[in-house]
């Protein structure tokens, strides 16, 4: 008796684990009741999706558990859109009145706005503009002075320095300070990717091609190749970068595609790389962090030429020679034919 009680009690020891798991498979994932207690401010990000909203909110205790999050949006039976911006939100909330508050317009709040990867300039300052409601010139002329914001002695002008994100600021901020905090999150991301100040310049004008011009994460890194070899008179003596998105950044028109013959034949145009070698003389929009890690780790190639072949998919074919160049061209002629 007293060893059959020793193995039963050592089977209980060991089955404890797989009982426990097994059960806990079967009850609901962990929540709070109620509306919560308390205010907090829940950010959500630009392309951030539900389960990155759900560990979030998790993380900063506004619900139990990320899983009891997810359960309430797929038990909804229309599926929820988020957006990004700030929410007035609590602590301890219920999934349901979690899920509740982030469709709610009224929680969200003023003053947020959000400056997507590549966006020009004057484009992110009229979204600062819309959200805060500081009149545009007022923003214009606090980003009239580049090296008071600390930029690069080259720079004339925050292009390249406004960096990607999602901003919230509150009632009474001034135009001065909306600017500042771009730039110095601009400052912040290079840092962080190790970028030395006196190596900045180059570095956001590069990042900024490669933000214009990649169709994808993976792109990038191949389009800095391109750049990189294209740049090399050993590779190719014209030293010409060929890009219709410098081009267009010298027209002002950020609505096309393609340029015409006479476009890429105007001089006069300093951003026009068919006819000026080297790099543009400044940054063409406003890079984001792969752009800018991109820039400074090129993938190993020999590419000197892309062109995208799809513009829904972005698929991106990237050639050593010419002949292959000219090859793509006209699959990417043929899908422009296709799809009028």
């Amino acid at each position: 008796m007293i060893v059959l009680g020793a193995l039963v009690a050592a089977a209980a020891f060991f089955l404890q684990g797989p009982i426990t798991s097994l059960m806990e498979r079967f009850q609901p994932p962990e929540d709070y009741s109620g509306a919560g207690t308390g205010e907090v401010v829940f950010m959500i990000n630009e392309g951030d999706g539900g389960e990155t909203i759900a560990g979030n909110l998790e993380e900063q205790d506004i619900v139990a558990s990320s899983e009891a999050f997810i359960d309430e949006v797929t038990s909804r039976s229309e599926q929820p859109i988020f957006y990004p911006g700030a929410y007035r939100m609590a602590n301890q909330m219920s999934a349901e009145d979690a899920l509740d508050a982030l469709l709610d317009p009224e929680n969200k709040l003023e003053n947020t706005f959000v400056i997507q990867e590549g966006l020009w300039a004057r484009d992110a300052l009229a979204n600062a503009a819309a959200a805060t409601g500081i009149p545009i010139e007022e923003l214009e002329a606090a980003a009239s002075d580049p090296q008071a914001l600390g930029l690069p002695a080259e720079a004339t002008s925050v292009e390249g320095f406004l960096f990607p994100a999602t901003y919230t600021f509150g009632p009474d901020v001034t135009a001065d300070e909306v600017v500042q905090t771009l730039v110095d999150r601009s400052f912040q991301s290079l840092d962080e990717a190790g970028v030395a100040p006196e190596d900045r310049w180059e570095t956001v004008i590069v990042a900024s091609l490669i933000e214009r011009e990649a169709g994808s994460e993976a792109d990038a890194y191949k389009v800095s190749r391109v750049i990189r070899n294209r740049l090399d008179a050993n590779q190719f003596p014209t030293q010409l970068l060929q890009f219709d998105s410098t081009v267009h950044y010298g027209t002002g028109d950020d609505t096309l595609v393609t340029t015409t013959d006479a476009e890429r034949a105007d001089a006069s145009n300093p951003y026009n790389t068919y006819v000026h070698p080297g790099l543009p003389p400044g940054p063409i929009g406003n890079p984001g962090d792969v752009a800018i890690d991109a820039a400074q780790h090129p993938a190993d190639g020999p590419w000197l030429y892309f062109v995208t072949v799809n513009l829904e998919t972005g698929e991106t074919v990237f050639s050593a020679t010419f002949e292959e160049h000219e090859a793509a061209v006209q699959q990417f002629l043929r899908y422009l034919d296709e799809n009028g």
